[in-house]
């Protein structure tokens, strides 16, 4: 029998569209019957490309039902959904950048779900303006005169240029003519918004006396940008802001400064060395300063507009401001957010950001260990798992150079290859586990991960219950929010207290457990 003969049978075979309908119907599957009847033409499709290919597919109603399901379950998921960040990057710009406190997604909810006061003043009676629910706060937190918020840093950068330098010089250092995520570079936004770019200095180093040589009556102001993504290391030389301020001032020449990560507190409190932030770029008497709010504030993504106030109101004033807006979610976790710094020291529990990159290893070596225990004990040996200490990062384009210290579960498979490993966490349905290769092994690392353990607890257990007991409210908080976006949120209870304190309401099968470790 010819090859030709073999496919034109397997082809007949191929079940019809109205059967496999009507087989499917049965199942009560929860799916429209438009994304069904795609799922099976396109599975059919399939099955007749592999036939005339050469292949054998499987051709029982069983193998194609399974496959056709596969593909409403593929269809039917949203494709923005939650995952849990192993890859020790914090603010990991592919994965939603800086994940929001609590009190920050409570906002969103009760805004979303009702009316609400975006644009009304309740004590007048009348229309109000959108920036009122925050402008005040930031400029309380961050010792500003005023304050506005837009859509993201890149819009901010734009609407300062276009409303303070439009028709006029703008003096940049060479050694910050940035470029930042999708080719956004500092030379095509300053001509986008009808400034004239002035290079000065060289690209490792620059001199005050670049500056002031550069300045002319047509020079309508000095621009500092925070390279924030990268580092010059070596023969190098670069103007400091407080010089520039003074100059500016000499000169009556406005100072922006484009400060990007937005750092709320003194990360070097904290072991992270050399980023600025906004609290003393205010302080040194900048006229301008922006910043994000998904980086180092923890926030949600929005651009953070500081300074004079009479800067400040000429920027409201400008058409591209309405263009920039940011929306009624966003600004509900920009006031949460905010708010929290109110209390520097509250920020720093409350804010998953802050919360992460001032973890120590005494926080993250008890979750390493119970991580790898809970791996250990369902190993059927195909692979080996040991505790490491590996080293993650702030990301965001936030601290280039800083790498921050981690405890990590290293997996060694040894049936599959480290990138089916990899491929097959990265694809669990319905929350993928993003993790990172490094020294012939996988790393999960729990620098930037709560409640993986009971989570996957319960995944091992279908018929058990599981109850994840953290001493620290945060963790417990986060453990439950990851528990309740999972399919197993129905079996975890989540709970805070000291071991020592809690009591069961009746006794465990199984206790997974590792105490913290003190030195002596």
């Amino acid at each position: 029998m010819n090859t030709m003969s073999v496919n034109s049978q397997l082809l007949r075979q191929i079940p019809k569209v109205d059967d496999l309908l009507r087989l499917l119907q049965l199942s009560e599957l929860d799916c429209p019957h438009p994304v069904l009847t795609e799922a099976v033409r396109e599975t059919i499709e399939q099955l007749r490309q592999q036939i005339l290919a050469g292949e054998t597919p499987s051709l029982d109603s069983e193998s194609i039902c399974s496959a056709i399901l596969r593909l409403v379950q593929k269809k039917t998921t949203m494709s923005l959904r939650p995952v849990i960040n192993a890859t020790g990057i914090v603010l990991h710009t592919n994965l939603g950048r800086a994940k929001l406190s609590d009190k920050a997604i409570e906002a969103i909810r009760s805004v979303a779900q009702d009316y609400n006061t975006l644009e009304y003043n309740l004590e007048k009676g009348a229309r109000g303006s959108r920036y009122a629910h925050v402008e005040g706060l930031i400029a309380k937190i961050t010792g500003a005169e005023a304050a506005m918020v837009v859509n993201n840093n890149a819009a901010a950068v734009m609407l300062v240029l276009s409303t303070m330098v439009k028709g006029k010089e703008v003096i940049t250092s060479r050694g910050e003519l940035v470029e930042i995520g999708g080719a956004f570079r500092v030379p095509e936004i300053m001509q986008q918004s009808g400034g004239t770019l002035v290079e000065v200095g060289t690209t490792n180093k620059t001199h005050l006396s670049d500056y002031v040589n550069a300045i002319n009556e047509n020079t309508g102001a000095l621009l500092k940008v925070h390279t924030s993504n990268f580092k010059i290391m070596g023969f190098f030389e670069e103007v400091t802001l407080e010089q520039m301020v003074e100059l500016g001032h000499q000169k009556n020449i406005p100072v922006i400064y484009d400060l990007g990560s937005g750092a709320m507190i003194r990360l070097s409190d904290y072991g992270i060395q050399d980023e600025p932030n906004v609290l003393d770029s205010v302080k040194s008497g900048a006229d301008v300063v922006s910043f994000s709010g998904d980086k180092l504030l923890g926030g949600p993504q929005a651009g953070i507009i500081v300074g004079k106030k009479s800067y400040i109101d000429a920027m409201k004033k400008n058409p591209l401001t309405r263009a920039f807006r940011i929306d009624k979610l966003t600004l509900a976790a920009l006031e949460a957010t905010l708010r929290e710094y109110l209390d520097p020291q509250q920020a720093l529990k409350d804010n998953p950001t802050l919360r992460m990159i001032t973890a120590t290893m005494d926080d993250l070596v008890p979750k390493g260990q119970q991580l790898v225990d809970c791996l250990q004990a369902a190993c059927d040996g195909s692979y080996s798992v040991v505790l490491d200490e590996d080293f993650g990062q702030v990301g965001g384009g936030s601290v280039p150079t800083q790498m921050i210290r981690s405890s990590v579960a290293a997996i060694t498979p040894h049936r599959v290859s480290l990138d089916l490993l990899e491929k097959r966490l990265r694809e669990c349905s319905p929350l993928p586990i993003i993790a990172r290769i490094s020294k012939d092994r996988l790393l999960l690392d729990v620098g930037t991960g709560t409640g993986v353990i009971a989570l996957m607890l319960a995944q091992r257990s279908p018929a058990a219950g599981v109850t994840a007991l953290d001493i620290d409210a945060a963790c417990a908080e986060q453990a439950r929010a990851n528990a309740d976006r999972s399919p197993w949120g129905g079996r975890v209870t989540t709970c805070c207290a000291p071991v020592q304190e809690y009591r069961p309401e009746e006794p465990f099968d199984l206790v997974v457990s590792n105490p913290p470790y003190y030195d002596r």
